[in-house]
């Protein structure tokens, strides 16, 4: 793990759901030690007020330079946003030139390869810094294929799966993971996305950026080296968008191929089509979601609801609403935290 300073670049979203990559890292990240955010719209605020309004002493500042100036030893800037098809902007490329002349090596969570572009990659070079690409596809060699070993991981699984993409999945994740750990659970969290990996995630892959034919043997391997290596009593797994979101449907490898028996499920209520955009069409009511994962044989044990847009007085609500109509906890991650979950896992690892 390295703990060299990093800035994350937002480019004026960081108070934006675009920046998820960067609110990941704001909230908690071992690979890196976080001293700033780039972001001139928020510039002069704590990053963590911007985010949930808790301090976090992380700086957002309007340039690099300044960042550089209070930190001479700066070694990183991390693209901290997370576009459609995983495109980089064209307007960030400047800022990007900026920190490479001053030395700053890039990580790059996109789609979009930074030593895929000559000038970059020479410039870089002229420098004498990296270009660490995170989601560049593994080698073939380096790949596994699904072999039936998940059957030996007596640990049970549990799916953090989620309505849409964008709600908090990874989030809930993490509080699962600390709040398991403070009640004495082994529990291990795989990660399946950049940020995952950008935080300090040892066991997991990236799963949009992994061979079709190759995700149910990644998963499976994460999940087989982490219980091996941990002797883990529950082993989370981060979920991608949803089993129903069109732009991509994830969900079943879970359930089938990590034989996910059962499933934490994120859901925004105030969220009415994906992604909020109506041509990608309505998101499914809970209920026949919880009737899906059902049918392949896994079960949902508890619902965490992604608040956006609701008051804290409309969020117990909801919460009330849907323990009343489902039977199961429901949770509020980022205004009540997950210890109301707690005793269920703890009865599930034994």
């Amino acid at each position: 793990m390295s703990t060299k300073k990093a800035v994350i670049l937002t480019a004026d979203l960081l108070n934006t759901s675009n920046a998820k990559t960067a609110h990941g890292l704001i909230r908690g990240c071992e690979r890196f030690s976080i001293v700033g955010v780039i972001d001139t719209v928020s510039a002069g605020l704590d990053a963590g007020i911007v985010l949930d309004g808790k301090p976090r002493q992380i700086p957002v500042m309007a340039t690099i330079a300044e960042a550089k100036a209070a930190h001479p030893d700066l070694a990183y800037c991390i693209i901290g946003i997370a576009t459609s098809g995983g495109i980089l902007p064209e307007y960030m490329l400047a800022l990007l030139r900026e920190a490479i002349e001053m030395g700053i090596s890039i990580v790059n969570g996109l789609h979009d390869y930074l030593n895929d572009r000559p000038d970059i990659v020479a410039l870089a070079v002229q420098h004498g810094v990296e270009l660490l690409d995170v989601r560049r596809p593994k080698k073939r060699a380096d790949l596994h294929f699904w072999n039936g070993s998940i059957y030996g991981v007596k640990a049970p699984i549990i799916a953090l799966l989620g309505m849409d993409c964008a709600l908090g999945k990874r989030t809930t994740t993490r509080f699962l993971i600390e709040a398991c750990q403070k009640s004495g659970i082994n529990a291990q969290m795989i990660y399946t996305g950049q940020t995952g990996w950008l935080q300090g995630g040892k066991y997991g892959f990236i799963f949009d950026s992994t061979l079709n034919d190759f995700i149910s043997g990644e998963m499976e391997h994460a999940i087989v080296s982490c219980y091996k290596e941990t002797n883990a009593d529950l082993i989370l797994l981060e979920g991608q968008s949803s089993l129903r979101n069109p732009t991509g449907p994830c969900g079943s490898e879970y359930l089938v191929s990590a034989n996910a028996k059962y499933v934490i499920l994120v859901h925004a209520p105030k969220r009415k089509y994906f992604h909020d955009e109506p041509a990608w069409g309505e998101i499914p009511s809970v209920e026949s979601e919880i009737q899906l994962i059902e049918m392949y044989g896994s079960k949902v044990i508890a619902l965490a609801l992604n608040t956006d847009r609701c008051s804290l007085e409309e969020a117990e609500t909801f919460q009330q609403h849907y323990e009343q109509q489902l039977g199961i906890p429901v949770l509020l991650p980022l205004e009540q935290g997950v210890d109301k979950v707690i005793p269920l896992l703890i009865n599930l690892k034994k």
